[in-house]
C-alpha cells in the first residue's frame, strides 16, 4: 500500500485516533506535495486540495497503514465525498491523498491547522467518534446526510460540560455495560444497559434504558413592553400527532436548534429573523433546562426577549430549504396569560416563559418607560 498524505484536519493527532483507533503501529513524517494546493472550503470549516502544477502543499506522511485502517479511513472520507489519489512528494516519492469529488466543494483563501483545531478541534474529534459508529452499517453517502445533526449533537455534548445545574443532587456512579444504536438518521435512539447508585448507597441492578438523542435548541418570547404583547409562532408537531391528539398544529414560542459552535443567543436571534422576520432587542435568559429528561437528551436555552410588535407584525414564515411553514400570531399578554391559565397552551417552554414574564412584565416595562 502507497503512503498516505494527509493535508486537513486529520493531520490533528486526536482526530486521527478517534477515525483509526490507536496510532501505535503508524510512522508519522513531516512531508510536502508537489503540484497541489491546499484551500479552505466556503461550505465549513474544512480544507481541499485541487492539482496546481506550480503549487506545494504541506502535510503528513503516514506508512504502516493496515487494510483495516484503510477501510476506516475510505469511510469517514467518503462521508464528505473525498477519494483517493495519487500525488507526488516533493523528494520524488509516490503517495496518495484523499481528493474531493470535482466541483463538490468550493475552495476559497488559506487554511490553517492551529486555527481550525483551536475552534473546531474537540467537536470535529466527537463527531467522527459518532462518524466511525455507523461503519459497516450505513454507506458514507447516508452518514453524509446525517453529518449537520452529528456535529449538532457534539456541540450539544460540549455544552453539556459547561451547564451550570446539578444543586443539591447526586453525584453518584452510574456503571455502562452495554450501549447500542437500533435507530439513527436526523435524531437517534440509544440503548443502555446499566447500574447506577441509588440514595442508600447501594447499586441498582442491571436495568436497560432508552433515551432520544437531540441537538440543543434555543426558544425565544418576543415581547412587546410598550404595546404589553406577544408573539407566539405556529406550526404542525410529530408529537400531537404521534400522540393522537386533536390539535396537531400547536402555539410555540419561537425555536430552533443550535448550529455547531453557535451560541444559544445568537441562535435565537437567527432563529427569529427565520421564522418571525424579528431583529430581537435585549434577550433575559429565563430557563435552562431539559425538555424530557427521563427519556430525552434535548436541551433547551429558553428566553425572553424584547422586540417591537406593532399591528401588522405577525405574518408567514420559515425557511423552504427546512420544509417550515410557520405562522406568527401577535397577541396581548391578558390573552396569553387567560389561554395558560385554561390550559389552551399545550407547548411547556411556552408556559414556563408566559408565567417568568408575569412575574417580570412590571419591572421590564419600568424599564423601557412604560410605567413609573
Amino acid at each position: 500500500m502507497k503512503p498516505l498524505f494527509l493535508f486537513g484536519t486529520l493531520r490533528y493527532l486526536p482526530l486521527l485516533e478517534a477515525v483509526l483507533g490507536p496510532l501505535d503501529h503508524l510512522a508519522l513524517t513531516p512531508a510536502r506535495a508537489s503540484g497541489v494546493l491546499v484551500c479552505a472550503a466556503v461550505e465549513g470549516p474544512f480544507p481541499v486540495i485541487e492539482k496546481a502544477p506550480e503549487a506545494k502543499a504541506d502535510g503528513v506522511l503516514v506508512t504502516g497503514l493496515t487494510a483495516k485502517d484503510h477501510a476506516r479511513l475510505d469511510h469517514y472520507e467518503g462521508a464528505f465525498d473525498y477519494a483517493l489519489a495519487p500525488v507526488v512528494l516533493e523528494d520524488g516519492r509516490a503517495a496518495e491523498a484523499y481528493f474531493p469529488a470535482a466541483d463538490r466543494w468550493t475552495p476559497q483563501g488559506p487554511w490553517s491547522l492551529d486555527n481550525w483545531a483551536e475552534q473546531w478541534g474537540r467537536l470535529s474529534v466527537l463527531a467522527a467518534r459518532e462518524v466511525m459508529r455507523y461503519q459497516g452499517l450505513k454507506p458514507p453517502s447516508e452518514v453524509a446526510e446525517m453529518f449537520p445533526m452529528i456535529r449538532a449533537r457534539a456541540w450539544s455534548q460540549l455544552n453539556a460540560r459547561q451547564s451550570r445545574h446539578g444543586e443539591m443532587t447526586l453525584s453518584g456512579s452510574v456503571e455502562i455495560k452495554a450501549q447500542r444504536r437500533p435507530y439513527a438518521r436526523y435524531f437517534a435512539l440509544d440503548e443502555y444497559d446499566l447500574r447506577h447508585a441509588r440514595f442508600d448507597g447501594r447499586m441498582t441492578p442491571e436495568v436497560t434504558r432508552a433515551v432520544f438523542l437531540a441537538a440543543d435548541a434555543a426558544l425565544v418570547l418576543p415581547y412587546d413592553p410598550r404595546r404589553d404583547r406577544v408573539l407566539l409562532v405556529e406550526q404542525m408537531r410529530m408529537g400531537p400527532l404521534a400522540r393522537g391528539d386533536c390539535a396537531l398544529w400547536q402555539l410555540e414560542p419561537i425555536a430552533g436548534r443550535l448550529d455547531p459552535g453557535e451560541a444559544p443567543e445568537t441562535a435565537a436571534r437567527r432563529e427569529a429573523l427565520e421564522e418571525a422576520g424579528l431583529e430581537m432587542g435585549a434577550l433575559t435568559p429565563v430557563a435552562e433546562t431539559y425538555c424530557s429528561p427521563g427519556n430525552s437528551s434535548e436541551f433547551y436555552y429558553v428566553y425572553v426577549g424584547l422586540a417591537a410588535l406593532p399591528d401588522g407584525a405577525a405574518g408567514l414564515g420559515g425557511l423552504a430549504s427546512e420544509h417550515e411553514d410557520i405562522r406568527s400570531h401577535v397577541i396581548s399578554f391578558e390573552k396569553l396569560m387567560e389561554m395558560c391559565d385554561t390550559q389552551k397552551i399545550a407547548n411547556a417552554p411556552l408556559v414556563m416563559a408566559a408565567y417568568w414574564l408575569a412575574r417580570h412584565r412590571d419591572r421590564l416595562r419600568r424599564e423601557s418607560g412604560m410605567i413609573s
